[in-house]
């Protein structure tokens, strides 16, 4: 039976909670099932600082090895590590959610590197990063500026986290979208990931469909998201 594996982006935590509402209303007009991947670089299930993209790749390797057959979907930074962790015989269709497919040898800060506004960091002393010069409001305007829900945004504050600087150093050593079933859904109205580099990568996907979100849609309209995963899951 094919279930749906959700891997979050970056500076974030708590994935069950990004990905509650479409997977609620996939499970309820389908009956397939769901779960979020724990990304250790992001302090779930390891120290901060402790893990980097290898151990977030290993993560969703050993999710796709409790399941037969799985629509892999990732947002932001998790499309890396999808390409890290899912060249898998589970893995039977990915998804992209304004989000990147690199070449191998490519790092998460080679795929960022030509952004001409690049999102903010500073270092922390443990191996992390964070997110810094943002208040809640200059952030929701750029993250999920189409977000009205105050309480969904306050929780999406409340779960940014910092994040191993490994996560964005290590370069990748495969590349497991080449060769397997892909959808792209590009987020017209992002502030943070630029149109022009969702769309390169989006023209390695098999198809992709524009969404007129921003960069959180499974917040803002998780509708949408779930038509189109259910799509996913009729069309293979």
């Amino acid at each position: 039976m094919v279930e749906i594996l959700f891997v979050h982006g970056a500076l974030v935590r708590d994935g069950a909670w990004w990905w509650r509402r479409v997977a609620e209303q996939i499970h309820e007009q389908t009956g397939v099932v769901s779960r979020a991947v724990e990304l250790p670089s992001c302090g779930e299930l390891a120290p901060p600082g402790t893990a980097g993209l290898l151990e977030d790749a290993q993560a969703l390797a050993r999710a796709l090895d409790d399941v037969d057959s799985a629509i892999v979907v990732g947002h932001s930074y998790g499309g890396t590590v999808i390409a890290e962790g899912a060249d898998h015989p589970a893995a039977r269709h990915l998804v992209y959610i304004t989000s990147y497919l690199p070449d191998i040898g490519q790092s998460q800060a080679d795929i960022m590197s030509g952004e001409q506004d690049p999102v903010s960091f500073a270092p922390n002393d443990d191996g992390t990063v964070r997110l810094a010069g943002y208040t809640a409001s200059s952030l929701g305007d750029r993250f999920w500026q189409d977000l009205t829900d105050e309480q969904t945004q306050a929780g999406a504050w409340e779960r940014l986290t910092a994040q191993s600087v490994r996560a964005f150093g290590t370069k990748t050593t495969k590349a497991a979208w080449q060769g397997r079933p892909s959808t792209y859904l590009v987020c017209t109205e992002d502030r943070s990931t630029s149109e022009a580099l969702q769309r390169f990568h989006a023209a390695r996907a098999k198809r992709s469909i524009d969404l007129h979100t921003g960069h959180h849609p499974f917040l803002s309209r998780p509708d949408l998201v779930s038509k189109h995963l259910i799509e996913v899951l009729g069309t293979d």
